[in-house]
């Protein structure tokens, strides 16, 4: 499912947790990432993710995340502090995925600490998260793509895939007119890190609006089904 590291994929890992972090393991842990996360230390970014046991297990909707840390965003953080307790619709997404992985890097396997969660949640997860996805596609283009043809096919097939496979999957299914920008994005994704990546071209940004309408239309019909 993961499908491997690609050039730009972050390192993720979860952390599930007795408690939720007092603020000096908040702190804690953005100093120690800080300086070993991401480009500025060429190094693979690391997205930490930590739940607390008792907020997901058993399992219920909307979930908790009790610490987020990622690349996009280490200006917020810097700005507002370290991260606090917040619903995360992802969750939803990200538990399967871990549970599926079965990698635990200490302590037990996931299944002995996780809940599977129901295809229904995984769905709303999907759905729930996008407002959130349009605001960053200006920024962060082609992972937002590659994001939406992974909720796509979530919604269609029950199967959570990696990206370029969701883009594999979508490319089939899209218009000729719609396809060229999330091929871009795919060729991006296996091929390049994100301090490598030109600016997309005007042809392409011109085609980006029709893509997502196209996408998002999709998703909607399936959502509502």
């Amino acid at each position: 499912m993961d499908g491997g590291l690609k050039p730009a994929s972050d390192v993720d890992i979860m952390v599930v947790s007795e408690h939720s972090l007092d603020d000096r393991e908040r702190r804690a842990l953005v100093d120690g990432l800080a300086p070993i996360s991401g480009s500025r230390v060429a190094a693979r970014p690391v997205e930490l993710t930590v739940v607390v046991q008792a907020q997901v297990r058993p399992w219920r909707y909307p979930p908790t995340c009790d610490f987020l840390y990622g690349e996009w965003l280490r200006d917020q953080i810097a700005a507002s502090g370290p991260p606090q307790p917040e619903p995360m619709p992802n969750l939803a997404i990200m538990i399967p995925m871990t549970l599926a992985g079965d990698h635990p890097l200490s302590g037990p396997p996931p299944a002995e600490l996780l809940d599977p969660v129901p295809p229904g949640d995984i769905a709303r997860g999907c759905v729930d998260g996008i407002p959130d996805l349009v605001g960053d596609l200006p920024g962060d283009t082609r992972n937002v793509l590659l994001t939406f043809a992974r909720i796509w096919a979530t919604l269609a097939t029950g199967e959570i895939k990696s990206k370029d496979a969701a883009a594999d999957w979508a490319l089939a299914r899209l218009p000729a007119p719609d396809r060229p920008v999330l091929e871009h994005a795919k060729q991006l994704y296996l091929t390049r890190r994100y301090s490598e990546e030109a600016a997309w071209s005007d042809e392409l940004m011109a085609q980006l609006p029709s893509h997502v309408d196209t996408v998002l239309a999709e998703i909607g019909r399936l959502a509502k089904g």
